[in-house]
């Protein structure tokens, strides 16, 4: 994800992709963990991934399906970074809850716009 810009940019190239219709799903820190948000550009919070898309498109005018994974006790960058790239503290059952509420999502918001999205 750090650099999905790298193959999303080309790729949205190749198939004269209005960002106003690509949907990034990705997780999010600052959501406490089950939480799923949307929305149509916004910041990046220090989300490398994001920061990458933003980079590769030239802005960030495109869906996100923000998934919560919750934050550590720590601000420590690399603590941080083995939170988020780690195992999961959930049970398989509540990751794939959460997984299946994000595909949900994705087609509620395909539903809801479908010229826009």
């Amino acid at each position: 994800m750090n650099e999905a810009g790298r193959s999303v940019g080309p790729a949205c190239g190749a198939y004269k992709l209005d960002h106003g219709h690509l949907i990034v799903v990705h997780d999010e820190i600052d959501l406490k963990f089950g939480e799923i948000r949307s929305r149509l550009g916004g910041g990046l919070a220090g989300h490398n991934g994001l920061k990458s898309l933003k980079r590769e498109l030239g802005g960030v005018d495109f869906h996100r399906i923000r998934v919560g994974v919750g934050r550590p006790d720590s601000t420590d960058p690399e603590i941080v970074a083995a939170y988020v790239l780690g195992r999961w503290r959930q049970t398989v059952s509540e990751v794939a809850d959460l997984i299946g509420r994000a595909a949900d999502e994705v087609e509620h918001l395909l539903e809801q716009s479908p010229g826009d999205a």
